[in-house]
């Protein structure tokens, strides 16, 4: 049974060659806007990868500028079968080659279809990341002198400010961790003291925040320090005072902006996977069509177009066989070592 034949006539033929052509190209395009969204995403991993605990959300751009390299090159080699299709001179030597094309458009369809659903399903990952990455550079905020963290604290600050944020959670993620370094502490002073002697790490904590978590739009001059306590500041209520303090952690922050970021590339990924499917196709039609005009030995005359010889099962069954047949050429003959060197040499009359 053959699946979705048509018959083409020599002009059906030229056209379709002709609009396969454009298609190609467009294709060509759209695999060099989705390499360029790779670069672009793998940029913005890059930028915060300090406060991100594993790698694994590079997995996305990654196979994107793959796929997209990838699907420049096979759509540039449609577009010279577009052009030798019409040839009965130049068409042959594709006919080989063709097999490895439909194999390898095939499988960047599907990676293209991977991308969108991992864009998805790594969220958690992305979250626990971020979670791990935060939670550390707001641990090694202090050390301005400790080499591989000296500049812990200038991206801390630049994340918060740019964010809009303030700590992995919320503003008091910094109530539990020293953010201060010791270099700038007094330690003649009584309040210095009595805070590190109240700490069994000796610590010095505050229920303060750096100066990165204000709010520009408060109305109210920054308040860094005594942030919980309402006697310490006139007509002051903390837990109303939402706009002293960015209130959105950085987690939630930068796991909303990434989100949003691969999510936004999904209608874009899923044209280009349309349009890979629609190059597909026609080549399919293309290719059987021209080879049946040429065994009829009509390079101009009718001839049938289909994507399939035989239907799903019967193809299957046959590409299994192939795959089977193949395996098992390849396979040597445990036995065959075993064999008697001397077995099959010929023996000498004695004279």
């Amino acid at each position: 049974m053959v699946l979705l034949k048509m018959m083409f006539t020599q002009q059906r033929r030229v056209r379709l060659a002709q609009g396969l052509w454009l298609l190609s190209w467009l294709a060509v395009m759209c695999g060099a806007f989705i390499f360029c969204l790779g670069v672009y995403l793998k940029t913005e991993l890059l930028r915060r990868a300090e406060v991100m605990d594993n790698t694994e959300i590079h997995v996305v751009p990654n196979i994107l500028m793959i796929v997209g390299l990838a699907s420049i090159g096979t759509n540039w080699v449609a577009s010279r079968v577009c052009q030798d299709s019409l040839d009965a001179s130049r068409f042959p030597r594709w006919k080989v080659l063709l097999l490895g094309w439909f194999a390898t458009a095939a499988l960047l369809c599907y990676m293209l279809i991977a991308v969108v659903v991992l864009s998805y399903a790594l969220q958690g990952h992305l979250e626990e990341s971020l979670k791990v990455g935060l939670r550390n550079g707001i641990r090694f905020y202090k050390d301005t002198d400790v080499p591989g963290r000296c500049f812990q604290k200038e991206t801390i600050d630049r994340l918060q400010m740019e964010f809009r944020c303030c700590g992995n959670n919320n503003f008091k993620d910094w109530f539990e961790v020293q953010w201060v370094s010791n270099r700038y502490l007094d330690y003649t002073s009584k309040d210095v003291k009595d805070r590190i002697r109240s700490n069994v790490d000796s610590r010095y904590l505050l229920d303060g925040v750096p100066f990165s978590c204000c709010n520009p739009s408060s109305p109210r001059p920054c308040m860094q320090y005594h942030l919980i306590d309402n006697n310490a500041h006139f007509n002051y209520e903390y837990q109303t005072e939402e706009l002293n303090l960015y209130s959105r952690g950085c987690r939630q922050a930068l796991t909303d902006y990434y989100m949003e970021l691969m999510n936004s590339t999904g209608p874009g990924v899923l044209s280009v996977i349309l349009i890979q499917m629609s190059v597909l196709l026609s080549l399919r039609f293309l290719q059987t069509a021209v080879e049946g005009a040429m065994a009829l030995e009509d390079p101009e005359g009718d001839s049938e177009g289909y994507l399939l010889e035989k239907g799903l099962k019967e193809t299957f069954e046959e590409a299994k066989a192939k795959v089977l047949n193949i395996l098992k050429f390849m396979q040597t003959d445990p036995n065959a070592a075993e064999e008697d060197p001397g077995a099959s040499d010929e023996k000498t009359p004695a004279s």
